[in-house]
């Protein structure tokens, strides 16, 4: 489901799934690592879209289906992720 060619655990992609809403469909505007298991496994099943969005979302799936949440829990809790500062206490 995930592109070969990106690592599963890219920290970019990882700061994706809590960055990016989703654009259409019942949880519109949501971001993606908030989407809830039931409607990631629709999606799977029916057929991700294509492009960075349907990778994010076959990534999310699979960290949910793994247990793998926890990866994501430093991004939400530590802004400072996003700006970059290498300095985190």
């Amino acid at each position: 489901m995930v592109d070969v060619d990106e690592s599963p655990f890219d920290p970019q992609l990882l700061k994706e799934l809590v960055t990016t809403p989703m654009p259409y469909g019942k949880y519109a505007g949501h971001v993606i690592a908030d989407i809830p298991e039931h409607y990631l496994m629709w999606m799977a099943r029916e057929g991700l879209p294509k492009g960075k969005l349907g990778n994010l979302l076959g990534l999310m799936y699979e960290i949910r289906l793994n247990g793998l949440e926890g990866l994501l829990k430093p991004l939400r809790e530590n802004p400072r992720y996003f700006q970059g500062d290498k300095n985190l206490n």
